[in-house]
């Protein structure tokens, strides 16, 4: 019965002998830009992330590892109008840096001799800075007045995520992996008295957040 089993499991998801040996190291990791602009309301959104990541297979198709990096987000918004005769424009600024550190542990499951199928435990953790801005300039005939505001304060983020992911590789140093969606928890919190901790959670597989990485491996 469980040689039934198991060549039925070979049949269904093609698998394989081959394994990432213990031993095996890699390099890796994240560098992404993306800016949205939204007329309707003159708000731009840019957001920047790089994570290099480390891991190290401790043992058969099972790696450690850790990323290190920083990431910022930005919304900018612009506001136009008149009062009392004259004209102003506002803006505002409110941006997000952190220091990233996210340890791992990555789990493989062979399907192909160069394909994989893989689960990441990681916890990822952020020490940043929330930074509000805003400036007003009003014009009223020939005089020119401007006004501005700055806030700021620290936080911290901790989380715990699985995430699925597929690992194919090219040759025998070099790999291209993708991962979809993620299952997990968030909690954040401002370093400020009062200040109370905001929970989010993730569940589910979302095409709209698959990511693609490069890794390079030190083959045994």
């Amino acid at each position: 019965m469980k040689k039934l089993l198991l060549a039925g499991a070979v049949a269904l998801f093609g698998l394989s002998n081959a394994q990432i040996a213990k031993g095996t190291a890699y390099i890796s990791g994240q560098v992404g830009y993306s800016q949205e602009e939204n007329n309707n309301n003159d708000t731009k959104v840019e957001s920047f992330r790089i994570v290099p990541t480390a891991g190290y297979f401790v043992g058969t198709n099972l790696a450690v590892g850790l990323g290190v990096g920083y990431a910022s987000d930005k919304v900018t918004k612009t506001t136009t109008g008149s009062v009392g005769g004259g004209s102003f424009v506002s803006e505002t600024k409110g941006t997000q840096s952190a220091f990233v550190v996210a340890p791992f542990v990555r789990k493989y499951w062979t399907l192909a001799d160069k394909l994989y199928i893989f689960g990441q435990l990681e916890v990822p953790m952020e020490f940043g800075q929330f930074k509000d801005e805003a400036t007003t300039t009003t014009t009223l005939g020939s005089t020119t007045n401007t006004t501005s505001t700055s806030d700021k304060a620290n936080y911290t983020s901790i989380g715990v995520n699985v995430k699925p992911g597929l690992d194919y590789f090219l040759n025998k140093n070099w790999s291209i992996e993708a991962t979809i969606g993620e299952f997990g928890y968030n909690t954040s919190k401002l370093d400020v008295d009062g200040a109370k901790s905001v929970n989010n959670y993730k569940f589910g597989l979302n095409l709209s957040s698959v990511t693609f990485g490069v890794k390079y491996v030190f083959a045994k």
